[in-house]
């Protein structure tokens, strides 16, 4: 029976992890910025409504054609690497296998002990060995296209609705300092969260996301007054 070992790590969250919380933190800096670029411009309520509705329609898809695409051409030269290294292990087994000693002795073991170690792994599953130990692909860290575009619209969409409810709920002459001030407690506890489920210091977490977030919304409003003085 094989072993299941009982503890659980962090690393098995890294692959949807990072993803939601790319996709959120997009979500909630570009809707937001892209009200108050608008905003500030002098557009009407209704306008700038649509802009952020629209905003996060098409940032939602790009996100997760973009997760899609870039995460698919890992698995693809992961796959690639696989089918070399199986090809390996069929026409050259002994030089891969003292490769794989090689390694073992890289990082500590006996000349003898990492052979015996790599000759055991080799009659287990040669593959995963190598795949593992050679290649660094593990399941843990193995390339999950369709999870990581599902997890980056998904939370696009969640994290836009936050600057989009604040916009439509607050008076029209508050709507900038609403959406600035919500935007900033959203993008905080994002980041708080996010180091807190990765087993990272929390508030230099919400520190790193606030600080970008913040620049971004300064930046497209600085965008929307030029825009907006100019059409006066």
């Amino acid at each position: 029976m094989p072993y299941r070992h009982p503890e659980r790590h962090r690393t098995d969250r890294i692959g949807w992890l990072r993803a939601a919380v790319l996709g959120a933190n997009d979500g909630i800096v570009s809707t937001a910025s892209l009200i108050m670029g608008v905003a500030a411009a002098d557009a009407g309520h209704k306008a700038v409504l649509v802009a952020g509705v629209a905003g996060r329609v098409a940032g939602a898809m790009s996100m997760a054609a973009g997760e899609y695409v870039s995460v698919h051409s890992q698995a693809d030269t992961e796959k690639a690497d696989l089918e070399k290294e199986k090809q390996e292990l069929a026409t050259e087994p002994e030089a891969e296998l003292k490769e794989l000693t090689g390694i073992y002795v890289h990082r500590g073991l006996d000349a003898e002990l990492a052979r015996t170690v790599a000759e055991q792994l080799t009659a287990n599953d040669a593959l995963a060995a190598h795949a593992r130990d050679e290649l660094g692909i593990s399941e843990a860290f193995s390339a999950r296209p369709v999870q990581a575009a599902l997890s980056s619209a998904a939370s696009f969409s969640v994290g836009a609705v936050l600057p989009l409810s604040v916009a439509w709920l607050a008076p029209v002459e508050l709507m900038i300092p609403s959406v600035a001030g919500s935007t900033a407690f959203f993008l905080a506890l994002l980041g708080g969260v996010a180091a807190h489920t990765g087993g990272a210091e929390i508030l230099k977490g919400a520190s790193r996301v606030l600080a970008w977030g913040v620049l971004a919304m300064a930046a497209t409003y600085l965008v929307g007054s030029l825009f907006g003085v100019a059409s006066a």
